[in-house]
């Protein structure tokens, strides 16, 4: 069982790796991208909101399709998705084209994503928190290395093609380790922890709810914007690329020891709107400074603080506001589902807001808009009610 452990633990590693460099490698050379296929901002913009947008919207199907054939298959097969999504960019001469893969890459990380949890729950009953961690540490160091490396490799082979379709090599390897080293089965014993999950009604009337999933997606908007627009807004002052390209890297790889950090400092100081607030305080600073083209590597790294923290800290409302699990589970589901549907639109906005304007400084400020409704609904969504403190 020690042996079969440790294969699934790697399994579970290099399948998460897979996560976030179709959407991260795209950033670097979104300028390159933008020049030789013709694409305006706006439409630009959809290479990351796409994925996002399909996060939201299939996670519910994915779960459905667990419940049938097993979260162990499903998995598998979306980590074949995935490659052949990020294999398709290599041949890839149009906008519609590359379009079609942020869409089958998409469909394939939103089939991955929300079973993960699943998986550690059937599989880690006893060390949940430690697999959690690590599945966050392969989510960055994916997204890391993916944003790093792009540059490098569009130098080394003269192709933007190869450098954003060549992670299809590791999303098959990762097919291929998770069929040998889990051995995916649909017995009914496999499945059956899972086919309870599409009989949970999510929350829809509830307002509280919504403003949760409020609060979710509006930082999913502030994050999926910097993920795709951080470097050319850097690069749009001045800098170099490889300079833009160090800062998203940092962006990423600054959330891993927060992540850590957070729930140390939680014991100690419990109060979730003081941190809600406190870590979105951080990013209008950090755009203020960035306005003002004052080193933005202290921008980058405040971005960075704000970013791990508040994703752990949203992942944390659906269960401070309910008294059991089934209520916990719902409102999780509503939580990422819809609030990922709101996180999509973030870089199309400020794709759009670009082209109008023609610089980036309108959509900063935008941005600070919208870091003022996210603080509203986090002081609503840390409200509360009678009773709720003696459950």
């Amino acid at each position: 069982m020690r042996k079969k452990s440790i294969f699934l633990i790697i399994a579970l590693f290099v399948a998460t790796l897979n996560l976030r460099p179709a959407i991260n490698s795209i950033s670097p050379l979104l300028d390159t991208i933008r020049e030789d296929l013709g694409m305006s901002a706006a439409l630009a913009s959809l290479l990351t909101s796409i994925p996002v947008l399909c996060m939201g919207v299939f996670s519910p199907f994915a779960v459905k399709a667990s419940g049938r054939w097993g979260i162990e298959r499903i998995i598998g097969y979306s980590l074949i998705v995935v490659g052949i999504g990020i294999a398709t960019r290599l041949f890839t001469q149009s906008t519609s084209v590359l379009l079609l893969s942020a869409l089958i890459v998409g469909i394939g990380i939103a089939s991955i994503g929300p079973l993960t949890s699943g998986f550690i729950k059937k599989y880690f009953p006893d060390h949940v928190p430690s697999m959690i961690a690590l599945y966050s540490i392969a989510i960055t160091v994916g997204a890391a290395g993916s944003s790093m490396v792009s540059i490098p490799l569009e130098a080394y082979f003269n192709s933007w093609q190869i450098a954003v379709g060549g992670w299809a090599v590791i999303a098959f390897v990762a097919a291929i380790m998770w069929w040998i080293m889990v051995k995916p089965r649909s017995e009914s014993a496999h499945v059956s922890g899972i086919k309870e999950r599409p009989q949970i009604k999510l929350p829809w009337g509830n307002r509280r709810a919504w403003t949760i999933t409020l609060s979710f997606g509006l930082m999913a908007m502030l994050f999926y914007s910097f993920t795709a627009w951080l470097p050319l807004m850097i690069q749009e002052m001045g800098y170099s690329k490889s300079y833009a390209t160090l800062c998203l890297t940092i962006f990423v790889v600054i959330q891993i020891p927060i992540s850590f950090v957070l729930p140390v400092l939680l014991k100690n100081f419990p109060s979730r709107r003081v941190w809600l607030v406190g870590e979105s305080l951080f990013m209008i600073v950090g755009l203020v400074l960035l306005m003002m083209n004052f080193m933005p590597m202290v921008s980058v790294i405040l971005f960075g603080v704000e970013a791990g923290g508040l994703f752990t800290l949203n992942l944390m409302l659906p269960i401070d506001s309910t008294t059991n699990v089934n209520d916990a589970t719902s409102w999780s589901a509503m939580q990422q589902s819809a609030g990922y549907v709101i996180g999509a639109m973030g870089p199309i906005l400020l794709g759009w807001i670009h082209d109008a304007s023609h610089s980036f400084t309108p959509a900063m400020i935008g941005m600070m808009v919208i870091i003022i409704l996210m603080i509203m609904t986090q002081i609503a969504a840390t409200r509360k009610k009678k009773g709720m403190e003696r459950a």
